[in-house]
């Protein structure tokens, strides 16, 4: 993976993978508020950890390695989880479906063409950011109604904690390898309904 690529690359005498990890997650934390997502921001950020961790003298050369450790997320195979197709087929029959989704819109509309998911949903919306106000804002376009409308995914910060705000209902699928920056508490659902499935097919069981 890319950042095991960079962990080797960097060579640093003391810090461990985790404490590179830390330092990397810092820089992206700030840089997200002004680039957003993408390989090529990614990259960005990496080329700045670099710069900031490497215990010798960086050359441009070495900056352009780092940032290219980034275009190869591009070249990796998806990695579709077990029971996503059929669970996504099966409710696609019973209910409208939309991706909503964060990034750069043509690495993600890469990324669902290559999923070969794409075809279950009736809508698909790309946001720079998924916070309350883009939840609000698609329930608007799409002219949804709040109190029937669930939100599904495995991040807490952009897809949970976001639509209750907004006034959705919402299932969290935890998965144990979501980004740290995507962690948080689960917010109190307040007036709306949090359900918690551990795996994706589990939703048959719901919906």
């Amino acid at each position: 993976a890319a950042f095991e690529r960079f962990v080797d690359f960097l060579e640093h005498s003391t810090m461990t993978a985790r404490e590179i990890r830390a330092v990397l997650d810092e820089i992206e934390l700030a840089n997200i508020q002004i680039h957003g997502y993408g390989s090529l921001n990614f990259g960005r950020n990496l080329a700045q950890c670099y710069q900031r961790l490497a215990e010798r003298v960086v050359q441009p050369e070495d900056l352009e390695t780092v940032r290219s450790f980034a275009l190869e997320i591009l070249e990796q195979p998806l990695e579709i989880l077990p029971g996503v197709p059929e669970t996504l087929d099966y409710l696609s029959r019973r209910h409208g479906l939309t991706l909503f989704t964060k990034g750069h819109p043509e690495e993600q509309k890469l990324k669902i063409d290559r999923s070969g998911l794409g075809r279950y949903f009736e809508h698909t919306a790309i946001v720079k950011e998924k916070d309350e106000a883009a939840y609000k804002r698609l329930v608007e376009e799409l002219a949804l109604d709040p109190g029937v409308t669930w939100m599904i995914g495995n991040s807490p910060k952009s897809d949970i904690n976001p639509a209750l705000r907004a006034g959705l209902n919402a299932v969290f699928v935890p998965h144990a390898r979501t980004w740290a920056l995507e962690r948080q508490s689960l917010a109190d659902p307040g007036a709306r309904r949090l359900l918690v499935v551990e795996q994706f097919s589990g939703l048959r069981a719901i919906f």
